[in-house]
């Protein structure tokens, strides 16, 4: 049994399938499966349409007296025990069977045909208040779905209100700058454009614009059309002349049961199945030869992946729940409600204390920004990413080389001087992105990604490199810090618990969780943390400026909402809010943190261990106390606890008088650790992940016509 939910112009419509028990099963068999039926009919809000095409494997029959409100009078043939079931449910549903309100010659009301048998058991039912919106059904022939059932369409009309076709932004085709002759094309019309000279404009706005102007001309942008996928790229008039002579054959011989024109629908179908072969092979072979060549590699992955890419897409979802759990189906509302909960998640800030004490500020002239600074950071900005609401790219200033870097310097040092960046950078475009769990219609289970200007990231890291060679962030943090990974909180999370474990010792963990950690930051807090950890004021200054006046549009699958101001929290998708939240956590933790491994960070995932589970409960009261104070609460339903080598009636750990969840196993920053200290299921379940990796590329891993070179790029690359 499957079902799907549509929205159509703001109308829902429940799709149902099925496949019932066959006669000859057992009663309790077929009873399992109408309950089955009725839970998921229950499931659907009575407000919303459903249509349900299934093979109940039973006749309704003609005569519906005492039936006429669930059925009409053009059924096939005399009732048996399984249609009676279909009746009995559409009573019980209030719907309607469809296919028995049509008058229509036997043959475009018979479903299944074998041998001699004509019979109607493939129905179509909606609800009884929208049948009037039906004004067809019958069975079309020539038309084989199976080898003995036929293919049952009915026409539905829904009235729908009139909505404006969402428009896909038009977008520079940037790309097209990692092929030298494009680069140095642009290079030659961006000279052109600025009267021959090799310097760019000193002020932004002037380059900004000459930029993207230059960009259009060149590489011209795309045409705004949604991009559609066709499942038959090999498809051509030969194949599709063929199976319409093929379906004209089939109608044909089931209007006329003669030997002639069985044999004459048995030579079109092996004709349409030669034909169809032939254009697969031949457009394979262009499809190979492309693949063989350095551009058509792209294609490879994309093709090797698409399985995969398509299961977890959720990008088109376009009706999603209001605070209530409504539906929400209209462009408007669904805008509405993302802008809505994210204006609401970033300007919110938790309840904390008002910091008595002050800090003293760190004045000193700070050094104007050298050249070889901006190389560094534009060498590890990465190419091919989303660009930001200024549509410029890193791609461009790479492809300008030492005029970039000059033009960009002078800019940086303009922006350190009067501590004020271009306004530009201060709009960013946020993108829900689904985070493989829970409802996808409700928006708490999107993580928002801003995309920023890219220059404005080349700006916040060369601060980022500066403010690295004067702030020393506690050993106890592993995350986004030099020469250290997840890998080696990881392994000293292992050993102690093997250690602990050998031992024949209890090991006492809790895994911290921590409410919107980035989004609740209080930006105060940010200011007092960078001050205390001995950051000049210049450059706290600086930093403060990125976060004045910012505002965002969140961009979903019907559109983008209206612009907000964002108040709360750090910049997800940042260059350096990484090593702030790392600044923020080094300083609120001082009192509380011990050693590593006893205490370790990565980010927001903290783990505390001991050797009591009184001294780990105490401990963990005792962060609660210090992060909510400042502001960044503890999540207690999310926050779980790990005994290690677990002796009997252990217990559990509290928080604030609420129990914390008992777990056997914990997935630490993506690796799997067992209470038992061992490594079976880590083990397991890196196996299956290469297995999954192997089917994504089975295709084309096991394809002879594919080089060694090229299977050995993609299976390093995915498995």
């Amino acid at each position: 049994m499957m079902s799907l939910k549509l929205e159509i112009e703001g109308v829902m419509l429940n799709v149902v399938s099925g496949y019932a028990p066959q006669v000859g099963c057992e009663l309790e068999e077929k009873e399992r499966f109408w309950s089955k039926l009725d839970e998921v009919m229950e499931s659907i809000p009575t407000g919303e349409r459903v249509v349900i095409g299934a093979d109940f494997n039973g006749h309704v029959g003609e005569e519906n007296t005492g039936d006429e409100e669930v059925m009409g009078k053009f059924g096939v043939k005399e009732r048996n025990l399984e249609g009676q079931m279909v009746v009995d449910f559409a009573k019980r549903m209030d719907m309607a069977v469809v296919n028995t309100y049509f008058q229509k010659r036997e043959e475009h009301r018979v479903t299944y045909k074998s041998g001699g048998r004509r019979t109607q058991v493939d129905y179509i039912l909606c609800r009884r208040g929208n049948l009037k919106e039906i004004s067809d059904c019958k069975v079309v022939v020539g038309e084989s779905v199976a080898r003995q059932h036929r293919m049952v369409v009915c026409r539905m009309t829904l009235m729908v209100c009139k909505t404006k076709r969402s428009k896909i932004e038009k977008k520079t085709k940037w790309w097209k700058l990692k092929k030298e002759e494009c680069c140095e094309e642009f290079r030659q019309k961006l000279r052109q454009a600025l009267g021959g000279q090799v310097v760019l404009p000193d002020d932004w706005k002037t380059t900004a614009e000459v930029i993207r102007e230059t960009g259009r001309k060149v590489l011209r942008v795309s045409s705004g059309r949604r991009k559609e996928d066709k499942e038959t790229w090999w498809w051509n008039e030969e194949v599709q002349d063929s199976i319409q002579r093929k379906r004209l054959a089939k109608k044909k011989w089931d209007m006329d049961r003669t030997e002639e024109n069985r044999q004459e629908y048995k030579e079109l179908q092996c004709r349409v199945k030669r034909e169809v072969s032939k254009a697969k092979q031949k457009a394979y072979d262009e499809l190979y030869t492309r693949l063989d060549t350095r551009e058509g590699q792209k294609d490879l992955y994309r093709l090797a992946r698409q399985r995969d890419r398509d299961g977890k897409d959720v990008q088109q979802v376009r009706v999603i729940k209001d605070r209530d759990g409504k539906v929400l189906t209209s462009e408007e509302s669904v805008q509405r409600r993302w802008k809505e909960y994210f204006e609401e998640l970033m300007n919110e800030e938790n309840e904390r204390e008002k910091r008595v004490e002050g800090v003293n500020s760190v004045e000193q002239k700070v050094d104007k920004i050298r050249k070889d600074e901006v190389r560094k950071a534009l060498k590890r900005m990465k190419s091919g990413k989303a660009v930001g609401p200024d549509d410029i790219p890193v791609e461009v200033w790479k492809c300008l080389g030492e005029a970039a870097v000059e033009f960009l310097t002078s800019l940086f040092n303009r922006v350190l001087e009067s501590e004020r960046m271009p306004e530009e950078w201060r709009r960013s475009v946020l993108v829900p992105i689904f985070k493989n769990k829970g409802d996808v219609q409700s928006c708490s289970n999107y993580r928002g990604i801003k995309l920023m200007s890219h220059t404005m990231k080349l700006w916040e890291r060369v601060v980022e490199a500066r403010l690295r060679k004067v702030v020393e962030v506690c050993e106890q943090q592993y995350g986004f810090m030099p020469r250290k990974s997840t890998t080696d909180a990881i392994f000293a999370l292992r050993i102690l618990m093997e250690k602990y474990r050998d031992g024949q010792r209890e090991l006492h963990c809790v895994f911290v969780d921590l409410e919107k950690a980035y989004d609740r930051v209080p930006r105060e807090e940010l200011w007092y943390c960078m001050r205390k950890s001995g950051v000049a004021e210049k450059y706290v200054r600086v930093v403060q400026d990125m976060y004045e006046r910012s505002r965002t549009v969140v961009r979903c699958a019907v559109g983008q909402t209206e612009e907000f101001n964002v108040k709360v929290g750090l910049h997800q998708g940042s260059a350096l809010s990484p090593f702030l939240f790392a600044i923020v956590m080094d300083q609120l933790s001082e009192e509380v943190r011990q050693e590593s491994p006893w205490t370790m960070m990565f980010a927001d995932n903290i783990v505390i261990c001991s050797e009591s589970r009184e001294q780990v409960e105490e401990n963990l009261e005792r962060w609660r106390f210090v992060l909510e104070k400042r502001g960044m609460k503890v999540s207690c339903s999310k926050t779980e606890y790990m005994c290690v080598n677990e002796r009997e009636g252990s217990g559990t750990v509290r928080l604030q008088g609420e129990e914390v969840k008992k777990v056997q196993e914990f997935k630490y920053l993506g690796s799997t650790v067992q209470s038992n200290g061992e490594c079976g299921k880590e083990v397991k379940k890196r196996v299956q992940a290469g297995w999954n990796g192997w089917r994504k590329v089975s295709g084309v891993l096991c394809d002879r016509k594919i080089s060694a070179r090229i299977k050995g790029k993609v299976y390093r690359t995915v498995v």
